[in-house]
């Protein structure tokens, strides 16, 4: 056990119960696969550094010394709860954290690893709580934004296979779910006039196109972020509206 590097208070852990053994295995396993994960993420940020520009080199630095190994994401997720409105029901709120905080490879590239690290410095450097920062249905007054996330979460949700299969955007469920989000939340019904009017407000909206560039980077390709969910269903409304003008 002592080869094994199990410390000593575990090897007595063991001694004085031999079903101990399997817990402190299962610990050891935990704390190995940790530190192999910090050694990936140091090892892809050095060869970041070492195959960089010269002149990119000490930029690249203070983005990879900003960060922990392996990385830690509670600044994205701080970053989501400000930005969202307040008073969303907690379940949803958790769910769309979840959803939004892309959780980093243990075994990144040198690319995932710039990813990140700009992410993270993105989010950090935002004011996600200033008005201006935020769809105007955030704001106090504006609409109900939990019927607006509810039924964007299950817009995304009908979305994400077309988005996987690569299918153009275009009429489908997951447009008049997601259109029907928009209208629920202002408490009016989904028609061609609001449709229009959709269309142009959205087209007003702050956006963090930034974020989910980069979130997509170091994520999984079979798994479509929330933001590419959007824009496709943002070019889907589109092409419905040039499709079925008079």
């Amino acid at each position: 056990m002592r080869a094994l590097d199990l410390p000593v208070p575990d090897v007595k852990r063991v001694l004085d119960s031999e079903a101990a053994l399997e817990d402190v295995v299962a610990e050891r396993l935990r704390e190995v696969g940790t530190r192999l994960t910090a050694l990936r993420w140091r090892e892809a940020a050095l060869q970041l550094l070492h195959d960089c520009p010269p002149a990119e080199r000490a930029g690249r630095l203070r983005l990879v010394g900003s960060i922990t190994t392996p990385p830690d994401t509670t600044a994205l997720a701080r970053f989501w709860r400000l930005w969202l409105p307040p008073r969303l029901p907690a379940r949803l709120r958790s769910t769309i954290v979840d959803r939004s905080v892309p959780q980093p490879p243990a075994d990144p590239t040198p690319q995932q690893v710039l990813a990140f690290t700009r992410l993270d410095a993105l989010v950090r450097d935002a004011l996600p709580g200033k008005p201006s920062a935020q769809p105007e249905v955030h704001r106090p007054g504006n609409g109900r934004p939990a019927a607006l996330y509810e039924g964007l979460v299950e817009a995304f949700d009908l979305a994400a296979p077309s988005l996987r299969d690569g299918l153009a955007p275009g009429d489908s469920e997951a447009l008049d779910r997601f259109v029907a989000a928009h209208a629920d939340s202002q408490g009016v019904r989904d028609t061609p006039a609001f449709r229009r009017g959709l269309r142009h407000r959205l087209a007003a909206e702050p956006r963090i196109d930034r974020y989910w560039q980069l979130a997509a980077e170091f994520q999984s390709p079979s798994e479509p972020t929330p933001g590419a969910c959007d824009m496709w269903l943002r070019t889907a409304l589109a092409r419905h509206l040039q499709a079925t003008k008079t």
